[in-house]
């Protein structure tokens, strides 16, 4: 019998338990969603509740866990989480292992879900593999020979925070959930009369939820927004294909649940920023695992590394 693992997801607004193995495959899981007004106590409440659980019966060889937030890999300890407060510098892999009694890994959840959609997602078979996910942020993960890429202490895959001018404009501020929703607002207040204006109406976050069924209905509006998006994250993901050259770029996140019409945006928009020798440029692609990207991640990092 192959061995079980524990993978955790904590994010801004979902918390998730899953039990497996070290291929990715879930046989138990479990999801709650997280009130970020009780902080990080709130969270290890959750947990302390959650996991024995949902190990009774089983015997785990490790845990790993994916974290929305930087991360100190090598102490085990939380940098900082910018949503929920009460994490910065707390020892949250020992933490753990106290509830578990097994070794505890911890990392970045785009890291984490990089190496999900790498190995059991949308990029197997591509090597490298470059991961971006358009959350309430913009982070990235990088994976070379199936295992995820760092850089030297502390770097990451930080696409969010690659200029996209000298003034300062970043991935993040164009290309995020709340850059995107702000955009509509404006958009949408010169434009009353369109499809997605009705959609957004008294709304003041959360808009870009309605860009797909705007676009279904021929928006021009909506499409005006996805093509700015798609043109401004092209422009970004064209510093990742120089420098790294990655086999394929794989969206994920809540603004990739646009789908295709995203897709092929960047897919179009991506050779016009590169040299003519590196044309056509990385295959894009959408994230195939959902709301799984993360919790498979840690599965499979546990297994690698335990």
């Amino acid at each position: 019998m192959s061995a079980l693992f524990l993978g955790i997801e904590i994010g801004g607004t979902k918390l998730q338990l899953v039990l497996g193995h070290g291929d990715g495959r879930i046989i138990d899981r479990q999801r709650h969603l997280i009130a970020a007004e009780l902080g990080a106590e709130g969270i290890r409440r959750q947990l302390t509740a959650s996991i024995p659980d949902l190990i009774r019966g089983h015997s785990i060889k490790a845990t790993a866990v994916g974290f929305g937030g930087p991360v100190d890999r090598a102490s085990g300890r939380i940098a900082c989480s910018h949503q929920v407060s009460g994490w910065s510098d707390f020892p949250f892999a020992a933490w753990v292992t106290e509830q578990t009694g097994v070794p505890t890994l911890i990392e970045n959840d785009a890291n984490t879900a990089a190496l999900g959609e790498a190995l059991v997602g949308a990029g197997r078979m591509n090597n490298p593999l470059f991961y971006v996910t358009l959350g309430s942020g913009v982070g990235g993960g990088l994976v070379v020979d199936g295992r995820i890429y760092h850089g030297a202490t502390p770097g990451e895959a930080e696409i969010g925070h690659v200029r996209l001018d000298k003034a300062g404009s970043t991935v993040e501020s164009r290309c995020s959930g709340w850059a995107v929703d702000k955009a509509i607002r404006e958009a949408v207040a010169s434009a009353p009369e369109s499809k997605l204006a009705a959609l957004c109406q008294g709304m003041n976050r959360g808009e870009s939820r309605h860009l797909s069924t705007a676009l279904s209905a021929g928006d021009p509006l909506a499409q005006m927004i996805i093509s700015r998006l798609a043109d401004d994250l092209a422009f970004g993901l064209s510093h990742v294909a120089h420098l790294i050259h990655p086999e394929m770029i794989v969206l994920g996140g809540g603004l990739s649940l646009v789908g295709e019409p995203l897709r092929s945006a960047v897919q179009v928009a991506l050779p016009q920023y590169l040299m003519d020798v590196f044309h056509p440029g990385p295959k894009i692609a959408l994230a195939a695992l959902a709301e799984d990207a993360v919790p498979v991640g840690a599965l499979l990092l546990a297994g690698q590394n335990c």
